[in-house]
């Protein structure tokens, strides 16, 4: 499949970002931002994606015999690596740039993509924060979810407890049985909104590393795809690994990093810098 140069325009061209946006990602720690991309940019990707996953995704067993995380979907990190044309995906300075906007940034670097493909039947994702995962000194992090067809409730579409990124329990639980059943219990009881709603195709969303999330099962026979890029600020430290999945993550995504010094790695490149610093917009009553 050849990439046309409107397919390219769009992976650039600068999404319209309201400071109403801006202000629901600070307080939310999550924002869901319609038509991000036009329909036919994500069907050709759809296709690119879906074929590397299919070559590139482990052996699956029977669904029946997983555990529960690995029943909520397919994995596969750092496609940009390995096909060429996902790295353009992966990459997209529209994206960047609207990570940067959001968290008040000048500059973003890519920490991994990840494809995640729930299958038909597939289980729930369990509640969990992403940055439980990441060896970084600050919370200026953020992940795009990209559904890459229109996703009902029906098929688990990316949910939130709105504000919980202001919540410090629970940030040293793996994602899991136990993280399911006990921050299940504690964002309920401490009253955080449930944020979920279905996603027409082009729409994206962004939340924060330390905003707690999680998905339904898919309970339609089409297979649920989405891919997802997760940014950190440029210039962002890497501290100590807290535990053994930071010290995985600092050998896989962070070659070469230093604790105490800012992330510079190859496999971490820059993908958004402005030419001046962008400020939080300002406050909208």
């Amino acid at each position: 499949m050849k990439t046309s140069n409107s397919l390219l325009d769009d992976l650039k061209s600068p999404y319209p970002l309201q400071p109403g946006h801006q202000k629901i990602f600070r307080e939310q720690g999550r924002v869901h931002l319609p038509g991000v991309f036009r329909a036919e940019t994500l069907v050709y990707f759809r296709e690119v994606i879906s074929r590397a996953v299919a070559k590139y995704a482990s052996p699956s067993i029977p669904l029946e015999k997983r555990t529960t995380y690995d029943k909520a979907f397919l994995q596969v990190m750092n496609l940009w690596r390995r096909d060429s044309k996902v790295k353009l995906f992966a990459f997209s300075r529209k994206l960047a740039r609207l990570a940067a906007e959001l968290m008040g940034v000048s500059g973003i670097r890519l920490y991994h993509d990840q494809a995640l493909y729930k299958e038909p039947g597939g289980g729930l994702t369990p509640w969990h924060a992403d940055q439980y995962y990441w060896p970084l000194e600050s919370d200026t992090t953020c992940t795009v979810w990209v559904p890459l067809q229109d996703t009902p409730l029906e098929m688990g579409p990316i949910a939130f407890a709105a504000g919980s990124h202001h919540h410090n329990f629970g940030r040293d639980l793996n994602i899991g049985d136990d993280s399911e059943e006990i921050l299940r219990a504690a964002l309920a009881k401490a009253g955080f909104p449930h944020v979920e709603s279905r996603f027409r195709l082009g729409d994206v969303s962004f939340h924060g590393g330390w905003t707690f999330h999680h998905a339904g099962p898919n309970r339609t026979a089409r297979m649920r795809a989405a891919m997802t890029v997760i940014y950190m600020e440029d210039g962002i430290r890497m501290i100590a690994p807290r535990n053994v999945h930071q010290e995985q993550d600092w050998e896989r995504w962070l070659p070469g990093a230093r604790v105490g010094e800012p992330i510079d790695s190859p496999v971490n490149p820059v993908l958004y810098r402005s030419k001046r610093a962008n400020r939080p917009f300002p406050e909208v009553p």
